[in-house]
């Protein structure tokens, strides 16, 4: 009896292939009615507020708009909240980075706590973490009251306000790079170690291509977080007219004057600054994959 002929490797990868095909079944929906969807609820979420905002502005002729948004008191504002915010994100970036470290590399009593502790200013309502802020760095506060006769004052100044930011900001940078320290193959430091590199060269050569990426996402997102900033700086800040009032409390000023068009006006530029930052972060975290090799 006459043996039949083994396929070849390329038709049984085809044939598998059509198999697959045929026979995927998606958990959701397909594609055109997904796409239909993300894209109507970005729309009715995203999309439709953030026109509404810009076209609030075309009640201003340019005059109006440039007098509204270049102000002093207003330019201030912008150096302030951004120049804090920018402050509290690198801050976050470095001590973000050596807390998820530690909670991933190294086993200790109460690790659980410390972790659960991360999440707190996620849970806890901005307006109560100013008011608890304020509470330990004023004058008369318990940690203020030993710093203000030193000569340092943390209550009531720009230092306030990079002390909250950085409180509401620090979480987005662990929970973004712990996941991805926890998925780090330890091999790659075993051999370079067996290689003799350095702690240093390990450190530098090889853990943080591979965590940059989420170190930069973290970046983005507790520098995003910061800049709208409302509740919790308001009650550390002082809101001393060009000295410590940060841009939303600006915004919140014209709202209550019933200068609905200056406000939006000032808002239309704290969201173009901001997109131009994320889209700059953006581009070097493709960069840096595309320099490292890694997948997008």
């Amino acid at each position: 009896m006459a043996s039949a002929s083994p396929a070849s490797p390329s038709s049984l990868s085809a044939t598998a292939a059509v198999r697959r095909g045929r026979g995927a079944k998606r958990v959701l929906p397909g594609f055109g009615l997904t796409l239909g969807y993300t894209l109507f609820y970005l729309s009715i979420i995203v999309l439709i507020p953030l026109s509404a905002l810009i076209f609030k502005t075309f009640e201003l002729s340019w005059p109006q708009f440039w007098e509204a948004v270049s102000s002093p008191r207003v330019v201030a504002s912008y150096k302030l909240t951004f120049g804090t915010s920018f402050i509290a994100a690198c801050v976050n970036l470095v001590f973000g980075l050596l807390i998820a470290w530690v909670l991933v590399r190294y086993k200790f009593p109460g690790k659980k706590i410390v972790d659960a502790l991360v999440d707190l200013p996620f849970a806890l309502p901005t307006a109560v973490a100013g008011i608890s802020l304020t509470a330990l760095l004023a004058g008369n506060g318990w940690v203020g009251q030993y710093l203000e006769p030193l000569g340092i004052q943390l209550a009531f100044n720009p230092n306030g306000i990079v002390i909250a930011l950085i409180f509401i900001g620090l979480p987005f940078v662990v929970r973004t790079v712990q996941p991805v320290l926890e998925d780090s193959e330890k091999e790659l430091e075993e051999a370079a170690t067996s290689l003799g590199a350095s702690r240093w060269q390990i450190f530098y050569k090889v853990i943080l291509p591979s965590i940059l990426p989420a170190l930069m996402t973290g970046f983005a997102m507790a520098f995003a977080r910061a800049v709208g900033e409302y509740g919790s700086v308001i009650f550390i800040a002082g809101n001393m007219p060009m000295v410590s009032e940060i841009t939303p409390l600006i915004i919140i000023g014209k709202l209550e004057q019933y200068d609905y068009a200056g406000a939006t006006a000032v808002a239309v530029v704290m969201l173009v600054i901001s997109f131009v930052l994320l889209l700059v972060i953006n581009a070097l975290q493709a960069w840096q994959r595309r320099h490292t090799g890694a997948p997008a």
